[in-house]
């Protein structure tokens, strides 16, 4: 059985902005809690803790139903099609903002 139905999206991607979440500084704001990082297209959004909540935001407009942590040691991801949080062995190394 998969983890979820959404693992072929997983895609290898380029951060929008490694600096912190995109809609946030465009709004320059800095008051995000933790970053997500678009396993489809590279978005940086803020979690559900911050504000903003990009992260959910972007998922639910662009239809990208897989995030990773972009915070330092961690490496899980959430389908937010299936509601679920899992770790890949064999996902490269994560990302993480500086």
């Amino acid at each position: 059985m998969a983890i979820c139905d959404h693992l072929q999206t997983i895609q290898r991607v380029v951060p929008s902005d490694p600096a912190g979440c995109t809609d946030c500084l465009r709004a320059g704001r800095h008051d995000w809690v933790h970053l997500r990082l678009c396993m489809t297209c590279g978005h940086v959004g803020c979690c559900d803790s911050s504000p903003g909540k990009h992260a959910t935001k972007h998922s639910l407009a662009s239809g990208h139903p897989i995030v990773r942590s972009f915070e330092p040691g961690e490496d899980w991801f959430w389908c937010y099609a299936d509601q679920v949080m899992f770790e890949l062995e064999d996902a490269p190394p994560a990302l993480s903002h500086p």
